[in-house]
Formats: C-alpha cells, sequence, structure tokens
C-alpha cells in the first residue's frame, strides 16, 4: 500500500468523531478540528489530539501531506473549503457529507485545482457530537466514494483506503447517482419520520401513550438535531422532490383504493416485497469479483459494479476485490 498518509480530521461530530476514532485504532495518524468546545473538550479527554483551530489543524496538515476528512454540516461548508485553499491547498481532500453534488460543486466553485474525491459512510444513529461516536460504527457499513471518469486515481485510491481502514465496504458510484439513491433511502426516510412523528402526535396524550414498536421505529430519526436534517435535505433538493413526488403518489393510491374498496392489498403486499428484497440483498450469498486498476476503463467498471450493488472489499496492490450478489 505503500506510505500511509495522516487524516486530517474537520468536524468532530458523530461522523467525524468516528471517522477519528476508527483511523488511529487503524493505526493512522490522526488529529482534528471543530467549532464546538464540547466536542473538542471530549476529545482530548478522550487522548486524541485537537487543534485549536481549524486553522491550525489545516497548517499541520499542509506539513504532513495529510488526507484532509471534513465532517461539517452542509452550511459551513464554503468556509472550511476557503481555509482549505488558503493553509492546505495541495493536501488531498475527502469528506463524509451527505450529499455529494453540491459539495462537488462548492469544491469546483471555491477550491478550483483540489484533489477532491467524495464520500459518504451510510452508518450513523439519532444522537448527534463527539459522545454519540464510535470506532465501530463504520464496520460493514457501507461507504460511498465517488467514481467519476475523471476522478483523481491516486486520491480515490486513499479515499478508498480510509473506508477500508475504517472498516467499511466501499461502494463506487458517481456523484448524481448517490444524491439520487439517498433521497430514497435517507433524506426521504427523515421527511416521512418528522410527518410521521407529527401526525402521532397530534392524536394526544392517548396516541403517545399507546405508542409502540412501529411508531418507534418510524420515527426514530425524527430525534435528529432539526438543524442538520434540514441542510441534508435542502441540500439534496432535486433528487428529493422526485422522491416525495413518488411518494406522494402511492400514498394517493392507497387513499384512493382504502376510500373506494377499504383495501389496500396492492399497497401494503408491495411493501412487504420490497422489504424482503432489502434483507435478500443484506444476506445473500456475494463472490468477488476482481477489476484490474490500471485498466483505462477501471474506474467506470467500478462505478457500474456499485450500480448493481457490488462492495469493494479490498485492494490487493493494483486489484479492487468487488463482492457481487
Amino acid at each position: 500500500m505503500g506510505h500511509v498518509l495522516p487524516v486530517c480530521v474537520i468536524g468532530l461530530g458523530l461522523i467525524g468523531g468516528s471517522v477519528m476514532r476508527a483511523a488511529s485504532a487503524a493505526g493512522r495518524a490522526t488529529w482534528g478540528a471543530t467549532a464546538s468546545t464540547t466536542d473538542a473538550e471530549a476529545a482530548r479527554a478522550a487522548g486524541f489530539t485537537v487543534e485549536d483551530s481549524v486553522d491550525d489543524a489545516l497548517r499541520r496538515a499542509d506539513e504532513e501531506d495529510a488526507l484532509i476528512v471534513l465532517a461539517v454540516p452542509l452550511t459551513a461548508l464554503a468556509e472550511v473549503l476557503r481555509s482549505v485553499s488558503a493553509y492546505a491547498p495541495g493536501c488531498r481532500l475527502t469528506d463524509v457529507i451527505s450529499v455529494k453534488g453540491a459539495v462537488s460543486e462548492a469544491v469546483r466553485k471555491i477550491n478550483p485545482y483540489a484533489r477532491y474525491v467524495g464520500g459518504h459512510p451510510m452508518a450513523g444513529t439519532s444522537r448527534s457530537g463527539w459522545s454519540a461516536g464510535s470506532a465501530e460504527l463504520f464496520r460493514d457499513a457501507a461507504w460511498v466514494v465517488t467514481t467519476e471518469d475523471d476522478s483523481d486515481e491516486e486520491v480515490w485510491t486513499e479515499v478508498v483506503q480510509l473506508a477500508l481502514a475504517c472498516g467499511a465496504n466501499v461502494v463506487p458510484a458517481s456523484a448524481s447517482a448517490h444524491d439520487d439513491a439517498v433521497a430514497r433511502i435517507s433524506h426521504l426516510p427523515h421527511l416521512m419520520a418528522a410527518v410521521l412523528a407529527s401526525v402521532g402526535a397530534s392524536g394526544g396524550p392517548l396516541s403517545l401513550a399507546l405508542a409502540a414498536g412501529a411508531f418507534g421505529d418510524g420515527t426514530r430519526v425524527a430525534g435528529s438535531r432539526p438543524e442538520l436534517v434540514q441542510a441534508m435535505c435542502e441540500g439534496n433538493r432535486a433528487a428529493l422532490l422526485d422522491a416525495v413526488d413518488d411518494a406522494l403518489g402511492r400514498l394517493g393510491a392507497a387513499r384512493g383504493s382504502l376510500a373506494s374498496t377499504g383495501g389496500l392489498a396492492a399497497t401494503v403486499n408491495a411493501g412487504h416485497l420490497a422489504r424482503r428484497e432489502l434483507e435478500q440483498h443484506r444476506s445473500g450469498t456475494r463472490h468477488p469479483v476482481k477489476v484490474d486498476l490500471e485498466a483505462r476503463d477501471a474506474l467506470a467498471t467500478l462505478r457500474d459494479l456499485g450500480n448493481k450493488g457490488g462492495r469493494l472489499t479490498a485492494l490487493d496492490g493494483t486489484v479492487a476485490i468487488v463482492q457481487m450478489l
């Protein structure tokens, strides 16, 4: 694998803090910075190195040729990118932010010469902050690494190696395909959870007293910090609108059927089958496919395998091992 880059994490909340823990546990030199005094103090108390400011952390990243990981809310991204441009313009750059198109656009606008490859680990909880994190958060989780035809292959490899070191499986995908997918399986669920929680609460004390597993499971992510959910969903507006339209169409069909015939078989059966597909995808037997990273079309091949549900689980020299169903 050659020289292992140190890791500089900007933002030490749930995801950034977990990246720092996991990278450190994998033997990487790590340090970070955060705008949160609470998170900074907690990370230092746990024995991690937290610089006094973002600028200081980035200066060190420049001096030590670190891989910079941006783990800040989308609303704070532009300011941090300006600091990266000022203090560590030559460093390899990635992020763990939940939308990719908006981040890529911001990087192109503010740091047009940045060596950037995006990332997004699909892991988390409804809690936030350093205290919610864990070195094991990414174990066997999917970690999207943006894979475009013009991706910097050296940086792409570094980001993949970081994700694997953190215990994740890498899903190669384009930024646009990622945003379309997460609108359906992450951002829409957050929006639906907010609606479901509001509908339940509007039923009054009796409804809340009777709320059990179905309501709790369906509304869990509504416990996330509202400003983070808002930034995430609004940052993926176009794709989320498509997903909302799909959901509204299905709800409308269910309502129409319930009102006219009293039946919900089509809706319930379709959902049951879709859930079974998810379970089969998670537990199905996989077989390895080897991709030569030195081939001219390697990134396109990996992206295609990712679109088909493949997960890159290892790099063996110049060969990527992708597990396929």
